[in-house]
């Protein structure tokens, strides 16, 4: 037992519950029990009595701060005294009669519950350190997804919410590319070079660089809805010299269908000037061992989108960013323009028809203090059902809305059309875009 003891008192250095110098004390009235009868300095047995007594109540205080210790097989340490399961004392006899037995035996026995109560502080403190890690790994959980294929693939679910579907119960192409976002973040999260929040390596922010989206394209297949359950796949490519690609594919859940497949380029602005950025070397070699070379879409739009002007049939005006919509990179967040696009489409085509591609070039970041126009037209001439619609421009006064139970359809064909956000005040390109609908297979059906 003694030689237990004496172990366990090495090991208790540096223990945050117990000083060192109480550390040295307890350590060196246990030596002085190796020798029976012979105490340093010619002191007595009382005096050392006494100070053995007042070193376990300095412990048994010290332990107090731990509330409900398990000691000795069940016995618990409450307000600095050890109690046993039934109430009564579960100190040993000769620490109880502490007076009567200044000897050899009840300084053993002081140092034995010394060493007990220590060792019970120490594994109440690993127990609560291990289920705080249990908690926090239990919460990554929720929050992260996992990696797969060696690491390069990562994958994350989400459950659509009541909140992130419109009339149909389906859920939108903004709840998508926000789910999109998430995803990218808590990939780029998952490793050890990211600095911060945003994706940003370690070496970006030494050089005060940060992440931009200048071009996505996405293709829908079909639209998970309210309850359902999506997986998203995610991983990074290098995209030229300057640049990284981000693929995305969304399965519904439980079948394994796909539901959407998308890319995005991304490039590094420089923090203070607003401007664009080469990529540095030691950027590279952070994220260069996390790209995957695998393409997410078999044919990838290469066309450029054509710019309209201000004869374009479907003009809103007037669009200001809310607080809500700036990000923490201090401006507008990419997915936010996806619905000021949306914002001049005519809500009759909203209700019965459903984006299946749509393909977005970024060009100019937007402020707080920035008015936005945004500007609609067909990529053809006319079909049947803009004609019948046409009174529903988003600059028609008075104009009726549109029936919900029966809305203007006239055609069943497939409808494109190219976008444009500006700045209200000067005409600064933000964004140009190109979406391609189909009517809704509820409409179909009639």
């Amino acid at each position: 037992m003694e030689t237990t003891v004496q172990t366990y008192l090495n090991g208790l250095t540096g223990h945050p519950h117990c000083n060192k110098l109480l550390h040295v004390q307890c350590f060196s009235v246990y030596r002085q029990l190796q020798h029976p009868g012979v105490f340093v300095g010619g002191r007595s047995k009382t005096h050392h009595t006494r100070r053995i007594r007042a070193l376990t109540r300095e412990v048994m205080t010290v332990s107090s701060r731990v509330n409900s210790v398990n000691v000795n097989g069940g016995s618990k340490l409450q307000n600095g005294k050890l109690e046993s399961p039934n109430g009564t004392s579960a100190m040993p006899k000769e620490l109880r009669t502490f007076p009567l037995f200044p000897g050899r035996e009840s300084l053993c026995a002081a140092i034995t519950i010394i060493a007990a109560t220590l060792r019970a502080i120490e594994s109440q403190k690993k127990a609560e350190k291990e289920l705080q890690a249990n908690i926090q790994m239990q919460i990554g959980a929720l929050r992260r997804g996992m990696l797969l294929e060696n690491g390069f693939v990562y994958r994350q679910t989400f459950v659509i919410r009541s909140y992130e579907v419109g009339l149909d119960r389906a859920a939108s192409i903004e709840t998508i590319a926000n789910f999109f976002q998430e995803t990218a973040l808590n990939h780029a999260g998952i490793h050890d070079i990211v600095g911060d929040g945003m994706g940003t390596t370690h070496a970006m922010m030494r050089q005060r660089l940060i992440w931009v989206v200048t071009k996505m394209h996405v293709q829908v297949s079909g639209y998970p809805v309210w309850g359902d359950v999506v997986e998203i796949d995610t991983w990074v490519r290098s995209s030229g010299k300057n640049g990284m690609r981000r693929d995305f594919l969304v399965r519904d859940n439980s079948t394994g269908q796909i539901l959407t497949r998308a890319t995005s380029n991304w490039a590094m602005m420089n923090q203070d000037s607003r401007k664009l950025s080469k990529m540095p070397g030691d950027v590279r070699a952070e994220i260069s061992p996390h790209f995957l070379d695998r393409s997410v879409l078999k044919d990838e739009p290469c066309q450029r989108i054509s710019r309209i002007n201000d004869s374009a049939p479907y003009i809103k005006t007037g669009l200001v960013p809310k607080l809500q919509d700036m990000d923490m990179n201090q401006h507008v967040n990419h997915v936010k323009y996806i619905g000021w696009v949306l914002e001049s489409i005519p809500q009759s085509l909203l209700l019965a028809y459903e984006l299946t591609s749509m393909t977005l070039e970024y060009r100019k970041e937007c402020g707080p203090s920035d008015v936005v126009t945004s500007l609609t037209q067909p990529d053809s001439p006319f079909p049947p059902y803009i004609e019948v619609a046409a009174n529903l421009s988003s600059n028609t006064v008075g104009a009726s809305p549109p029936r919900l139970s029966d809305p203007c359809i006239a055609s069943s064909g497939s409808l494109q059309y190219i976008h444009l956000l500006k700045m209200q005040h000067g005409g600064t390109e933000i964004l140009r875009g190109k979406t391609e609908w189909r009517l809704k297979e509820h409409y179909l059906r009639k």
